[in-house]
């Protein structure tokens, strides 16, 4: 069985065989430039085609013909191959016409979210995996109130076991909302902690009121907020993986919309390009 590696290895050796094979076909045809863009454009709609056969394919697991991880790493090179087809078969000019200039910012589009999502694959999971236990995105919610409920309760037993209100006013004034609700999204991303610093902090100021039994409480607090900061760090990180498919896989479509309307023009109008 070939490892993860090994499976790179073979994707991207086939892959620049396949691109040199392409750039040796446009080449030798370049002497028509109308023959050459007309091959480039089927190319690169057969790359596109391919590209947008991914995500079917992750949604048919059975029957299993390629692995996910070997579609994937074709996915990737054929992403990249299509910028080069791209730019053989526009010819690096300015585009003429409304089609043209959609098509294009399309392509733009769905090329840039791209290399943006492979970027983030590569970079998000290293980051969850210093951060805690692996936690389903499904399942942050009920983690979350969970949380939610223990520091309340925490709240309430500091009043009935010292009679006293100083933790159960800090839980009202910080906490409550702290808990509610995910937070600090764009921080997380960043890797910033400046936000679970603070709120430490600040339950660390209110020691010198707190007797022994408020202190242990407040340990078991603090406990539950670096465990929330947590959440909302898989929930920042993993939403970002997520919400990126939501903005690449619907303008992949929109392009192949488009790309299938200026095929039609084409053949229509021009009677194909010879």
């Amino acid at each position: 069985m070939m490892t993860f590696a090994a499976r790179r290895w073979l994707a991207g050796i086939i892959a620049t065989l396949v691109t040199a094979a392409i750039v040796a076909v446009l080449w030798s045809s370049s002497l028509s430039i109308h023959h050459t863009a007309h091959l480039s454009g089927w190319l690169l709609l057969a790359s596109l085609l391919f590209l947008t056969s991914y995500n079917l394919r992750k949604k048919m697991p059975y029957p299993p013909l390629i692995k996910s991880s070997t579609w994937l790493q074709f996915h990737i090179y054929v992403g990249l191959l299509s910028i080069l087809l791209f730019v053989c078969h526009t010819g690096i000019r300015l585009p003429n016409g409304p089609l043209e200039t959609v098509m294009a910012a399309l392509y733009a589009c769905v090329a840039i979210t791209g290399i943006i999502g492979l970027m983030l694959s590569r970079i998000i999971p290293s980051r969850l995996a210093v951060r805690g236990p692996e936690v389903l995105y499904e399942r942050i919610p009920s983690f979350r109130r969970q949380l939610r409920e223990q520091a309340k309760q925490l709240a309430v037993d500091s009043v009935q076991e010292t009679n006293l209100t100083t933790l159960s006013d800090f839980y009202a004034k910080r906490l409550a909302d702290y808990f509610r609700g995910p937070r600090d999204y764009w921080r997380h991303l960043f890797q910033s902690s400046r936000p679970r610093h603070e709120i430490v902090s600040s339950l660390h100021s209110l020691d010198r009121y707190l007797n022994d039994q408020e202190r242990r409480i407040a340990d078991k607090l603090e406990e539950l907020i670096e465990n929330k900061d947590t959440l909302d760090y898989h929930h920042a990180m993993q939403g970002t993986l997520k919400g990126w498919l939501f903005v690449h896989i619907p303008l992949t479509y929109v392009l192949l919309l488009f790309v299938a309307v200026h095929v039609w023009l084409v053949h229509a109008f021009f009677g194909g390009i010879r």
